[in-house]
């Protein structure tokens, strides 16, 4: 991993779950976006990440929301929106938290959904952040991914932070 970044004078922000809620230090955390339709939301909530030490943050829905403040080393996770426009594939909510220099220095990976419908846009998020962010995109997963889908985010998060 890289070295720490510089300290600024942001907030940081608390997680909604911590690693074994509180009982163990952290591996490592992850950064979700998730839209109303709460997709996202239901598959991170599946995957118990706090039980393998690994602290989840939620990016707030609504834009004028203060802004979430992490400062560990984090995947991000993403839905993909624009409809097969990859113009439009990041969700304006995550660009404005990777647009916080703060947080933008602790990612470490990307992780999308998507919908195989939209073709070559599918995941196209995650396309986009790996390259800005110059991360590896871990993984991608169709709308609200699957049983196994869940089991290689949970387990490969946990090898990605134990590496």
């Amino acid at each position: 991993m890289s070295e720490t970044p510089e300290h600024d004078d942001a907030t940081p922000g608390e997680p909604e779950t911590t690693a074994a809620q509180g009982k163990a230090k952290a591996i490592g955390a992850l950064v979700y976006f998730s839209s109303a339709s709460e997709n996202t939301a239901r598959f991170v909530a599946g995957l118990k990440l706090g039980e393998a030490g690994i602290n989840v943050y939620r990016i707030p829905l609504k834009p004028n929301a203060p802004l979430l403040n992490v400062r560990e080393p984090y995947v991000i996770m993403v839905p993909t929106y624009g409809g097969g426009d990859a113009r439009k594939a990041v969700p304006p909510q995550v660009k404005r938290f990777l647009n916080h220099a703060g947080n933008r220095a602790w990612i470490r990976g990307v992780i999308a959904s998507g919908n195989t419908n939209f073709g070559t846009a599918y995941g196209a998020a995650g396309d986009i952040i790996a390259a800005k962010c110059r991360v590896p995109y871990l993984y991608r997963f169709e709308l609200m991914g699957t049983r196994e889908d869940s089991r290689k985010v949970r387990d490969g998060l946990v090898r990605f932070f134990t590496r």
